[in-house]
């Protein structure tokens, strides 16, 4: 069913999940993509309980549909920048599962060398310009990618996640008014979880948060952000619009995590009734594999690509804990370059 839309582009909001006209082999490659990050999140779950993670570990488990169906249309020269939950971004970025669990185990083979851990690590590569433990910091570093795609004239997209909470900082606010006073061409990605931490978005935000830019003309949809097909249609949507010269766009995703804000948290602020609903209804990969089983795919072709994932998680998680540790010379690299 087509999404349905208001007259004013500033709140048209999508709510239900398009037809699909994507063939069977592309639905098995978001589902594929959808169950690497699910099974790399567990396991990242797994080696926290075992010690082998420190600091911080925020999941991505439930959110998966947003990240996957944004990357599936975005182009080789867009640019990515999140907040702390990253995992799941680096992975749609095609970073190498094997190097970000290392960096998760604070190994030399990590991405940042096994300095940056959960929350820090980037590619040049792969245009991840990082995840950031700074409440709302990406939103600026998107903006400034943002201004270097329109300085280059390259024709990239900065897309900048944030969560609800990071929604409330001002410099969020800040970058929406730089952005659309130099016309910047970014995507702003706020992924609703419902919950900013542990306060509920409705007892600590007050109205529509994709309306936030309604102020500085910037146009905004809300999503639901459990369908991958409906995060697809609206980024193409959305990115199609920056392409054009139009400036930034905000896409509020309507999500939900089935895991505490980090590792530490027991999420008591929830019932348990609420978290087995989403599950039960709302999984956005048990709906995407449901679509794929009424397609003619057979089990068997679904448990091949379940045992491919299993292999490239197991894989990572021993290549993490056989990685060394970084000598301690490390501690004085990558600190400080001198430019003559």
């Amino acid at each position: 069913m087509a999404a349905a839309k208001t007259k004013d582009k500033n709140q048209s909001v999508v709510k239900m999940s398009p037809s699909s006209n994507l063939s069977v082999e592309e639905l098995k490659g978001l589902y594929r993509e959808m169950l690497l990050i699910r099974r790399f999140e567990e396991k990242a779950g797994q080696l926290y309980g075992m010690g082998l993670i420190g600091g911080f570990c925020h999941l991505y488990i439930g959110q998966e549909a947003v990240v996957t169906g944004i990357t599936s249309v975005q182009q080789p020269q867009d640019t990515v920048v999140t907040s702390y939950r990253d995992h799941a971004h680096m992975l749609a970025c095609g970073m190498n599962a094997r190097g970000i669990m290392a960096e998760l185990t604070g190994r030399k083979d990590g991405y940042s060398r096994g300095k940056g851990g959960s929350m820090h690590m980037f590619s040049r590569e792969k245009n991840f310009f990082g995840g950031h433990g700074i409440v709302g910091a990406g939103t600026a570093i998107g903006a400034g990618l943002g201004f270097a795609h329109k300085y280059k004239d390259d024709g990239g997209v900065a897309i900048a996640y944030m969560g609800d909470g990071a929604s409330n900082q001002g410099q969020v606010a800040e970058c929406y008014n730089m952005a659309a006073l130099w016309s910047l061409p970014v995507l702003f990605v706020i992924e609703n979880n419902q919950y900013g931490m542990g306060t509920s978005v409705s007892r600590s935000s007050a109205g529509q948060l994709y309306r936030r830019g309604e102020g500085y003309g910037i146009p905004g949809e809300q999503v639901d952000g459990m369908d991958v097909l409906a995060v697809r249609k609206a980024a193409r949507q959305a990115l199609a619009y920056i392409r054009s010269g139009n400036g930034p766009y905000i896409l509020e995703m309507m999500t939900y995590r089935y895991r505490g804000h980090s590792m530490s948290d027991p999420a008591k602020y929830r019932t348990k009734e609420e978290v087995d609903s989403m599950k039960t209804d709302r999984d956005p990969i048990s709906h995407l594999k449901e679509m794929i089983e009424a397609q003619g795919v057979s089990e068997e072709d679904i448990k091949a690509i379940d045992k491919e994932i299993k292999t490239i998680v197991n894989d990572a998680a021993q290549f993490a804990q056989e990685s060394p540790e970084p000598d301690e010379k490390e501690l004085w690299t990558d600190v400080l370059v001198e430019i003559e």
